[in-house]
């Protein structure tokens, strides 16, 4: 990885990295690196405070840039950091995971949790860039890539040009079948490279379009307002084996289907069986309402839903 024509315009340069991936960050170049335990209980204001102090105790300026190197949780606290650093200096993303790299590390969306509510706190501020590495996934766990997988496929569902949807299911499916072992075939990692950047790209495109969330960007949200709600309760209530993040969004996106009167709830809970992935609740769902109305997404006494009538097709609804 040679950042240095690309760093090179920023007078300083201060990095975040997730523990799991210094090596990365590392190697980046000889910059300043603030460490953190990259978590959705670690995802609070107090992680955000360390990185402040932590950038005041190095003397950054308001011209620094901080770099994110990471997963999804690294890259919206380091952001978010970012935003209120010093009334705001100049953040960038080079994302390490599959979730990251096709959703959370692209559109300006920055924040942490509040009291085990999902990003309750946060604001959204674009970074100078993100860097997108496919080789970075390598030696991603493979949980962690299928939960990644979630939210690619999330993307194809909502727009599915170049039949997307269905070239992701099949790699998807080829690596919970396979495993990591599938890198090591050319034809896979050009496939899972190119519908990398075909996601971001319809990420993109969509928050070009309503960057504050007004309208179109709210499609985004599809499977989110029940794995948001999941992921309260395995806060409130700790398990052995919770879900991870893509995990609850793929069954959120099963819940949602059932909401539609359309055939494809069958098809999605076949497709994503397939790619490794959950599609049961992991308790009744009268037990998640509660959550879902403090969900930043709710407006008054209603939820807003996201529901998928055709791969390609979704509609957002208050209800």
């Amino acid at each position: 990885m040679d950042f240095t024509s690309v760093l090179k315009p920023y007078k300083s340069v201060f990095v975040v990295c997730d523990s799991n991936v210094r090596f990365y960050a590392e190697q980046i170049g000889d910059y300043p690196i603030f460490e953190i335990e990259a978590s959705e209980q670690n995802k609070t204001m107090d992680t955000v405070l360390a990185i402040c102090r932590w950038l005041l105790e190095q003397n950054a300026d308001r011209e620094a840039l901080l770099l994110a190197v990471g997963g999804g949780v690294t890259t919206d606290m380091t952001g978010f950091a970012a935003s209120i650093y010093k009334r705001g200096i100049k953040y960038a993303n080079i994302p390490t995971t599959l979730l990251s790299q096709v959703d959370a590390a692209i559109g300006g969306k920055t924040g942490v949790n509040l009291d085990s509510y999902k990003n309750i706190l946060g604001v959204i501020r674009q970074p100078e860039f993100t860097c997108i590495l496919p080789e970075t996934l390598q030696t991603l766990p493979e949980r962690e890539f299928r939960s990644g997988a979630a939210e690619m496929l999330k993307t194809f569902i909502i727009k599915n040009r170049h039949n997307n949807y269905e070239r992701a299911v099949a790699v998807c499916s080829a690596y919970a079948k396979h495993g990591a072992i599938m890198f090591q075939n050319p034809d896979f990692l050009a496939e899972l490279s190119e519908l990398i950047q075909e996601a971001a790209a319809v990420k993109q495109e969509i928050v070009e379009k309503d960057e504050f969330e007004n309208g179109v960007r709210r499609k985004l949200n599809l499977g989110h307002t029940w794995a948001h709600a999941i992921e309260w309760y395995q806060h409130t209530h700790p398990c052995s084996d919770p879900y991870t993040h893509g995990e609850a969004v793929a069954i959120g996106i099963i819940q949602a289907a059932k909401f539609t009167e359309s055939d494809i709830v069958d098809k999605l809970t076949s497709d994503f069986q397939a790619c490794g992935l959950p599609t049961d609740l992991p308790c009744p769902e009268s037990e998640l309402q509660a959550a879902m109305h403090k969900d930043k997404k709710a407006a008054g006494n209603k939820i807003r839903y996201v529901l998928p009538l055709a791969i390609g097709k979704v509609v957002v609804r208050l209800l």
